[in-house]
């Protein structure tokens, strides 16, 4: 299963620019994360600052 982020996203962009798979882009409201390419590797959560990415 894939990260997911949460509505408490900054919009800061740390987790796209950290993803190694580059999974993460700027969605209308929050970033989003392509369930397709998310690998698990948990990067984007260990960089949040508002701890807005889980798992589900």
């Amino acid at each position: 299963m894939a990260y997911l982020i949460s509505d408490d996203c900054i919009s800061c962009g740390t987790c796209e620019s950290e993803c190694p798979m580059g999974a993460i882009s700027e969605g209308a409201e929050h970033y989003e994360i392509n369930a397709d390419e998310c690998t698990e590797c948990g990067t984007c959560a260990s960089v949040c600052p508002s701890e807005a990415i889980h798992l589900p």
